[in-house]
């Protein structure tokens, strides 16, 4: 791991948009900096398709978004922040960019379509140009060709289509409609032909993001130029890459980037680890034309070539100081992150995964999940087993969804049976069949194998092992099954070291992550739903409760391989905000009332099935009410992600009107006297997660990042919530826990701004133990200084419900290290063995420093 100075105390994610600019972020930097983060943690900054809300669309790698104020907003940004103590951490999407319309928005793409794979431009894009007649598939048309046709039409010497405006080949502009559509470098062709005959990589099964090659040095130079440029400068800080797991080599690519961030950092001129190109007006970096007026990156036309290096796998040089960078790494349950790579630590999906876990009842999750199958009724394999639910999704996916990708690891390994008189023999369909029978196996994200490395670990070798040894059972004839063993080494980087065989390695790899994202985060946590907010990115609906034992030992190995790595609790992508999580964890502790409740509320309210009355209500029970413009997005979303009578490519319209009416006649149309007898159950234990919650995740080991507004109690659902502009610094009127948890939020953010030395690396971990009848309710650690000096001590009540039908904490103490200890939240003292019923009788939690 790579020790990068100036690691955050606490970062604060604000999600850029045109109606949130640079500019209103620079306005809410003095209220940021009194909440006491150390870092703006920003959403992508680089130009994207116009009036995108996330930016995770790039198109321009050489720009700064105008929509947002440019390179000049985001220059004006840092100063104010850097004047106020803060840092700026920026997003980095190097697996895709847009395929926009029109496609002139995105120049590299452009110039693809109109020379084809002879165009410099061609490596930048992860194209098989073998398939398609060596066209690239746009799978763009609302309809077959035969349909379309007549909306086709010459214009300006483009080919346009409703906003779609693609370029014509040299040479083709006065040919008839027919032979120039087939002249073309490119075949426009029906959506649904992107299931089964796309041939180029995207981001999951999302047609309009296309991949790109940043493996290769020198679209990672021309794509990677302005954000090392803004990292000399001084205006960008630190870095989040977004989905390592879709990238060809993550490892190098992270190597590639440590180096040239160190170039960038450590002389006086700046580069990016292969000296530097001209700059234009305000230091941006400019690009020529091409004869379209179309700005374009170096290496194109008239650029520089980047200098041979290792391929991404050397050490990083000496001299010149990184930057903190954490990655988006989906991690399972007892998954570790690799230890080679040269980053902080992952942004945090594993430490929200232990924190939830620790509020959940596993007696009371078991009873739950019966009274879900008793009433949903779910076959096994759709909803009522997770292990069987995410092997049914597993295998929809890969043969529907990415039936493309597998076809293109099918073509990829022919041609290495092929080319080897020893693999000759296996048939098509036998090798399709092994590398589906493979990939639905994998317990993981992806293998992290390559071609002509040695494994850093032997874990990918197990994984696969395992994989292939279940996945002979789909053949019936021993020696056609001898073909799984050719995809597992394939996939290893067993078999050579060609260009097919780093491709299968590489693409069978990437193939996985796309497979384990679709079939288990949005498709079967929407299917197994005992307890909605088990099913959260980087969960196990199947195991989600957490001991107190298993908590501190994943803090205290955070503490010791990744302490500042990130720490999160609600993101962009999180399904539901933490707040809302507290309030469905709550079931755990009154089961049987809520198998009566929601039987009570569908009979007067009948659902179009029992599965989406669960569902509907625990929905509308973690936002706490029925607002019907946020209930009814989310809901129809969850029914389409879950795909069991409507998905989004297969629209059910007759089901999807029952599912409104259903929301509108049950949910929404709840009186006061509902909620107010929800709210009876609820919400005193979901005020103790919830306080819970954020407490640990403001003083456990690593680098907490707030999502936007959950400063403040915040019940958010992903859809339309996510979408909003954020509010910092807006005026609330409070009581109870929406004043409790701003008070928490504060207090905890300002200590580990005072006092680093008790939680970045170097710092110390320790659990306290309870005594008595009731210690089983709380858990505590101290977080100290070098050698032990000094420090603070969370306390946080779990399971608060039984706790009180145990009779409360009576004689239960929490014994303090010596001294006498202050509580930032409530003021009070505590020594010695302190009376947990006195300590913890104003607030659930506690933040103790020595007085």
């Amino acid at each position: 791991m790579t020790a990068d100075p100036g690691t955050p105390t606490a970062t604060y994610r604000l999600q850029l948009q045109p109606a949130f600019p640079f500019a209103a972020a620079e306005r809410a930097v003095p209220y940021l900096a009194s909440l006491g983060v150390s870092h703006l943690h920003l959403s992508p900054v680089l130009e994207a398709v116009p009036g995108s809300t996330h930016g995770y669309d790039v198109v321009d790698h050489s720009a700064v978004r105008a929509e947002l104020g440019g390179v000049a907003g985001l220059r004006a940004l840092a100063r104010t922040a850097r004047a106020h103590g803060l840092g700026l951490i920026v997003d980095v999407v190097p697996n895709h960019m847009a395929a926009p319309a029109p496609e002139r928005l995105n120049a590299p793409l452009w110039e693809v379509l109109r020379n084809g794979s002879k165009s410099p431009y061609a490596r930048w894009f992860d194209i098989d140009w073998r398939a398609q007649d060596g066209k690239v598939l746009l799978p763009v048309l609302g309809g077959p060709l035969g349909e379309e046709w007549r909306r086709l039409r010459i214009e300006d010497g483009t080919l346009r289509y409703y906003d779609h405006a693609f370029p014509l080949r040299p040479g083709t502009e006065g040919l008839p409609l027919p032979a120039l559509l087939d002249a073309q470098w490119y075949r426009l062709g029906w959506w649904r032909l992107a299931r089964t005959e796309l041939n180029y990589r995207r981001f999951f099964t999302i047609s309009e993001l296309i991949a790109v090659r940043v493996e290769d040095p020198e679209v990672f130079h021309a794509t990677h130029a302005t954000l090392l440029e803004l990292v000399r400068e001084g205006v960008v800080d630190g870095l989040r890459i977004d989905h390592p797991d879709g990238l060809a080599d993550p490892e190098g690519y992270l190597r590639r980037l440590d180096r040239a961030v160190r170039a960038a950092t450590g002389d006086g001129h700046g580069g990016d680890g292969r000296g530097t190109t001209p700059e234009g007006e305000g230091g941006q970096r400019t690009a020529p034309e091409n004869g379209d007026g179309l700005r374009l990156t170096p290496e194109g036309e008239g650029g520089r070539r980047a200098a041979p290096e290792d391929g991404g796998r050397g050490a990083a040089p000496e001299g010149g100081g990184g930057r903190w960078t954490v990655v988006e790494k989906i991690l399972a349950r007892d998954e570790p992150l690799p230890a080679s790579w040269p980053v902080a630590g992952t942004t945090g999906y594993d430490a929200l995964h232990h924190i939830d876990g620790l509020f959940v009842d596993p007696d009371g999750l078991e009873k739950l999940t019966a009274l879900y199958r008793a009433f949903a009724a779910p076959p096994a394999d759709l909803g009522g087993d997770w292990a069987a639910t995410v092997r049914r999704a597993a295998r929809e996916v890969v043969t529907h969804e990415l039936a493309a990708e597998v076809a293109r690891l099918t073509r990829t390994a022919s041609r290495i049976c092929a080319a080897d008189v020893r693999l000759r023999d296996h048939a098509p369909w036998a090798l399709r069949t092994a590398i589906r029978e493979v990939l639905v196996r994998l317990p993981v994200y992806r293998p992290y194998a390559s071609v002509g490395t040695p494994p850093a670990t032997d874990a990918d070798a197990v994984l696969l092992r395992s994989a292939a040894a279940g996945a002979r059972e789909a053949f019936t004839v021993p020696l056609e099954a001898r073909v799984v063993e050719v995809v597992r080494d394939a996939a290893l980087g067993r078999l050579g070291d060609g260009p097919d065989h780093r491709d299968f390695c590489a693409r069978f790899a990437q193939t996985a992550a796309a497979l384990r994202a679709k079939s288990v985060e949005d498709t079967a946590f929407y299917r197994y739903t005992p307890l909605l907010s088990a099913g959260e990115v980087g969960g196990d609906p199947g195991r989600p409760a957490v001991t107190p034992e298993e908590f501190h030992a994943f803090a205290a190995r955070r503490l010791r391989d990744w302490p500042a790595g990130g720490t999160v609790l609600s993101t962009h992508d999180t399904k539901r905000s933490a707040d809302a999580r507290a309030r469905v964890t709550a079931l755990t502790e009154c089961p049987a009332w809520w198998g009566r409740t929601v039987a009570e509320l569908t009979r007067s309210a009948p659902a179009p099935d029992p599965h989406l009355a669960w569902t509907a209500w625990q929905t509308a029970l973690a936002l706490g009410h029925g607002d019907a413009e946020r209930l009814v997005p989310a809901v129809l979303k969850g029914v389409r992600e879950a795909g069991l009578r409507t998905t989004w490519t297969e629209r059910n319209a007759a089901y999807e009107e029952e599912v409104t009416a259903f929301l509108t006649a049950g949910p929404c149309a709840a009186g006061p006297s509902v909620w107010a007898a929800i709210g009876a159950e609820v919400d005193g234990p979901a005020r103790a997660n919830a306080l819970g919650a954020a407490l640990l995740h403001l003083t456990m080991p690593g680098v907490p990042d707030l999502y936007m507004g959950t400063e403040h109690l915040w019940t958010a659902l992903v859809d339309p919530d996510n979408r909003r502009p954020p509010e910092p610094g807006a005026e609330r009127q409070a009581q109870g826990l929406a004043a409790e948890k701003p008070l928490l939020t504060r207090a905890a953010l300002r200590l580990r701004r005072e006092r680093p030395e008790w939680f970045g690396p170097g710092s110390g971990y320790a659990p306290l133990t309870a005594e008595g009848p009731t210690a089983a309710h709380c858990t505590a650690f101290v977080r100290t200084g070098a050698g032990g000096r000094d420090g603070a001590i969370t306390v946080v009540t779990r399971l608060s419900r039984r706790l009180a039908e145990a009779g409360g904490w009576g004689a239960t103490r929490l014994p303090l290290p010596p001294g006498r200890w202050r509580d930032l939240l409530t003021g009070r003292t505590a020594e010695g063995s302190a009376a947990l019923a006195e300590l913890l009788s104003r607030l659930p939690v506690a933040l103790l420093v020595r007085t």
